[in-house]
């Protein structure tokens, strides 16, 4: 009974501390739009066959504000991530499997950025073949143009663009050896990806991706929505934390108008690469969006998931990473479930939560 009991106190706090975030999120904006009585009362009867209790509005408040656009099935991150994605996707497994070391190993066909090196558990390997440390910072010692990330970073933490010449780095003038040390265990270096033109004119200096938010259905893997992540001039990676921005991608591979980025910005019309958002096409995108539908039905854990895919110069998808854990673009990309709304909930609610002391 007292385990029990802790675990619903740890569960109350991590969804008060949801309720929070999203709140201090909502303060930032410019514009705070309040909801009427009427969509209130739709919220509320939409969620009851499912959530109980009360459901906090704030989500809808927060994007119906940012967007103008109010949706009924906006998706609360307070059910998402207490209710849902514990069902969704077996927790136990998340990292294991999310390990971006592991990635070549799980999809070794795929297209994905070259390895150069990696240290897994302090181990060092290349071409999966055990290295020492000594032949890691000389397989590091002169690269053109590379990347060094944690394999276990979300929303780019960690990620730094890497040069180096005769085992000096760009980085704070470190030798190669000094880099690898400040990273620890569990990183990976690979090198930078050579990105398609069309998408370079998004801004040169970030590899712009494409996330898709896929599902699994039994035998069906279906597309939520796609939205492309567009990096600050001068900033490598593309992330929201980074000053990057995400807009829509419609069926037709085309963008929608606007972009949206932090909180108190505004939206994004033009990119820092100088594009007009509103119909630039994404090239490659259908064939994006059935190679990440393949390999969804390798991850049998996971019925949700997100991918990051860059396209390289000759036009094809290259995935560079797949999340077991992800957020929701629902500012850029409007309701997470789309018309599957209903279909989503009612198949996860008949599972087990496999969220349970993992609060």
């Amino acid at each position: 009974m007292e385990i029990r009991w802790i675990e619903k106190l740890k569960k109350l706090i991590f969804r008060r501390s949801l309720v929070s975030e999203i709140h201090k999120k909502y303060l930032k904006l410019k514009v705070r739009r309040p909801l009427t009585r009427k969509q209130k009362r739709e919220i509320r009867a939409y969620f009851k066959p499912w959530v109980k209790g009360p459901i906090p509005l704030i989500w809808h408040k927060f994007i119906y504000s940012r967007t103008a656009q109010f949706h009924v099935n906006y998706i609360p991150l307070f059910v998402y991530r207490s209710e849902m994605i514990g069902r969704m996707n077996y927790f136990p497994f998340m990292n294991a499997y999310a390990d971006k070391n592991f990635f070549p190993i799980l999809f070794p066909d795929q297209n994905q950025p070259k390895m150069i090196i990696q240290n897994i558990q302090g181990y060092y390997y290349s071409e999966n073949q055990p290295i020492t440390k000594e032949k890691a910072v000389e397989l590091c010692s002169n690269l053109n143009n590379a990347i060094i990330k944690p394999a276990h970073t979300t929303r780019g933490i960690g990620v730094r663009k890497l040069i180096t010449e005769q085992g000096v780095s760009n980085i704070d003038g470190k030798s190669v050896e000094e880099v690898l040390d400040s990273y620890g265990v569990n990183f990976l270096v690979q090198e930078f990806v050579d990105q398609h033109p069309d998408m370079s004119k998004l801004n040169p200096s970030s590899v712009n991706t494409i996330r898709l938010l896929t599902y699994r259905s039994g035998m069906e893997i279906i597309l939520l929505y796609g939205v492309i992540r567009i990096g600050k001039k001068d900033v490598v990676i593309d992330n929201e934390s980074a000053g990057g921005i995400s807009a829509k991608i419609n069926e037709d591979g085309t963008l929608a108008q606007y972009a949206y980025g932090a909180p108190g910005d505004d939206q994004v019309e033009v990119s820092d690469g100088g594009v007009t958002l509103k119909g630039y096409p994404i090239p490659s995108y259908h064939k994006v969006v059935e190679t990440a539908k393949k390999m969804h039905f390798r991850l049998p854990y996971f019925d949700i998931v997100a991918w990051d895919f860059a396209i390289d110069r000759q036009g094809d998808p290259l995935c560079i990473e797949w999340n077991a854990n992800p957020d929701l673009s629902q500012t850029a990309g409007g309701p997470a479930f789309g018309e599957y709304t209903e279909r989503v909930l009612n198949e996860t609610y008949k599972k087990i939560n496999s969220r349970k002391k993992y609060w």
